[in-house]
């Protein structure tokens, strides 16, 4: 009978662990010594883990080009916000290849010294915000949560869930963390053109939108620091494909003879940004060594 007894309770205590394994589990710290740069990743069983970067880009601000008073906001901003004086959320909007995502990069690169630090959080996921931001609230350390390419369709849960950390909760408080997002649109949701009658003229001319041209406005709204990019002219991309074939070594010879490939590799993708220029010197280059 203690024998059937005996093991009744070991498979209790089996299936115990069993269940325990699938159910989502408070986030635990990482070694924060292991990198600057962490991933928020959700496993398959729910549990969510910040995965260290091993490898994060050597991207410095001086390699960035044509966007000056870009770095300058960013920069001034970064600063503030390492030195432990207020500092704003920031959003970077603008044409794509412009040099946004390399912005953050540089800025991580550059005060990493000073304890900043970045977690990559994807938009699915930002509904755990508040759970990546009570690990980190009391370490000393600065950190920059970081969403890439972020954008919503209506209805998506992330939307909530960042409009409600950005807009000050107890959670969100902290110090020493700073949401920073990029993203090709300005307001973060599609708009439509049968919006545009929702807008609402008074007597006195003054022009006022609809409610849901409001509740689209009102997150981009709280984000502090707007930081907008424009496409280059061309002047501007052959000067950024000049940066980056000299970085990867070309002579001056070599860069002044690349203009003509550099303007027809441009043309054939459509599109004159820092990501095409640097694209283009990694093939240029690729091709005279192999020469």
């Amino acid at each position: 009978m203690s024998q059937t007894l005996e093991q009744l309770l070991a498979k209790v205590s089996q299936l115990v662990d069993r269940i325990e394994s699938v159910l989502p589990q408070p986030l635990s710290a990482p070694d924060w010594s292991q990198a600057i740069a962490w991933r928020y990743r959700k496993r398959s069983s729910g549990h969510g883990v910040l995965e260290p970067v091993r490898h994060v880009a050597a991207m410095t601000l001086d390699d960035l080009k044509e966007i000056d008073q870009q770095k300058e906001k960013l920069q001034r901003n970064t600063e503030q916000f390492v030195n432990g004086r207020p500092a704003n959320n920031v959003l970077l909007t603008g044409a794509r290849g412009t040099g946004k995502s390399s912005l953050i990069k540089a800025c991580l690169n550059s005060y990493a010294a000073q304890g900043l630090r970045l977690i990559e959080v994807d938009k699915a996921d930002l509904t755990d915000l508040p759970d990546i931001i009570e690990v980190v609230a009391s370490r000393p350390e600065k950190f920059m949560v970081y969403c890439d390419d972020l954008s919503f369709e209506d209805g998506e849960p992330g939307y909530k869930a960042l409009k409600s950390i950005l807009d000050g909760t107890v959670a969100a408080s902290t110090p020493n963390v700073l949401i920073c997002a990029t993203s090709n649109r300005r307001h973060l949701l599609p708009e439509y053109m049968s919006e545009n009658l929702t807008y609402k003229h008074t007597d006195d001319g003054e022009v006022h939108p609809g409610e849901g041209v409001e509740e689209k406005i009102s997150l981009s709204e709280r984000f502090g620091l707007w930081i907008s990019f424009y496409p280059f002219s061309q002047d501007e991309y052959l000067h950024i494909a000049a940066q980056w074939l000299g970085s990867l070594g070309a002579t001056a010879a070599q860069i002044e003879a690349a203009r003509a490939d550099a303007l027809l590799w441009a043309l054939e993708r459509g599109s004159r940004s820092g990501r095409v220029a640097y694209q283009f010197a990694r093939d240029y280059m690729g091709r005279q060594v192999s020469a």
